[in-house]
């Protein structure tokens, strides 16, 4: 049997007939295009051998594709009222395990141990919106063993995970981003590819891991610390922007030497500097 969701039609059906409320504290939208689903597993290259971490499955639309795609799926969802769905939509699927949990306190290294014996995983989520930093982080600087990332996400923040020094989009995200992973823009999906249609368009993004980063990081927590604080205080030139970070504990005349022993010019703002002279900065820092 395949997935019977992905419709307009079945998810409002489903939705009736267990009376749910879309909960607005969890960013609740569901796909309700099947063309934007099967875009999500080709982007995901799911196999066969492959175990699935799901983020928000809500009731189970994605769930079934990943299901009949993966070996196996564990599909997170923080809301209870969930849960009942999820037991009727996935009935079919004996592959499927879902937790109720929120995964920010989840320990997903265990989980992993446990369903794929410690070796990499991917994880495929389509994400609230307002979460969706401290999780893609999260699980990057939690070394949990991934793969890769397949996930939904407002398409301004799949835009800044992609971006290079000196675009408007180019920020912290995009470094720490490109720091863990190679990112990969599959597609674009407009609000009315979802039920209820968010205010905003979206875009599905792949990030796959770097085996080892891209750069030598002396000191990584000092790195994005220098580089939070150079984009915290963007107009201003790098000099200023870290001098003025009480938490770094620097002086002009330090940044202004380590700047020079970099080969960097004085004068650079931080949205300049690509990954590789953030990295030489923070050694020299």
């Amino acid at each position: 049997m395949g997935p019977t969701l992905g419709n307009p039609k079945n998810t409002a059906e489903i939705l009736k007939k267990y009376g749910f409320a879309f909960q607005k504290k969890y960013g609740q939208n569901f796909l309700i295009d099947t063309h934007v689903l099967e875009k999500i597993i080709r982007a995901a290259e799911i196999t066969r051998d492959d175990f699935v971490l799901e983020i928000g499955p809500g009731i189970g639309t994605l769930t079934q594709y990943l299901a009949e795609a993966a070996r196996e799926v564990a599909a997170v969802e923080i809301d209870r009222n969930l849960i009942p769905i999820l037991e009727e939509t996935l009935r079919e699927y004996p592959n499927t395990t879902v937790i109720n949990a929120d995964v920010l306190r989840l320990d997903i290294g265990e989980l992993v141990r446990e369903k794929n014996g410690g070796r990499p995983v991917k994880v495929v989520a389509n994400l609230p919106y307002y979460i969706t930093t401290p999780i893609i982080m999260g699980l990057f600087e939690s070394k949990v063993p991934l793969e890769s990332m397949t996930v939904m996400v407002q398409k301004e923040v799949a835009l800044r995970m992609q971006a290079g020094p000196g675009t408007k989009d180019y920020g912290a995200l995009s470094l720490a981003v490109q720091y863990f992973a190679e990112p990969y823009l599959a597609a674009n999906v407009p609000p009315n590819c979802f039920m209820p249609r968010p205010a905003v368009g979206s875009a599905v993004i792949r990030l796959a891991r770097h085996e080892r980063p891209p750069v030598e990081a002396a000191d990584e927590k000092r790195m994005f610390a220098i580089i939070r604080a150079a984009f915290g205080q963007r107009r201003k030139t790098l000099v200023n922007a870290l001098a003025n970070e009480k938490g770094l504990g620097v002086t002009k005349e330090q940044v202004q030497r380590a700047l020079e022993a970099s080969g960097i010019r004085a004068d650079i703002r931080g949205e300049a500097l690509t990954l590789e002279q953030f990295a030489q900065l923070s050694g020299q820092l």
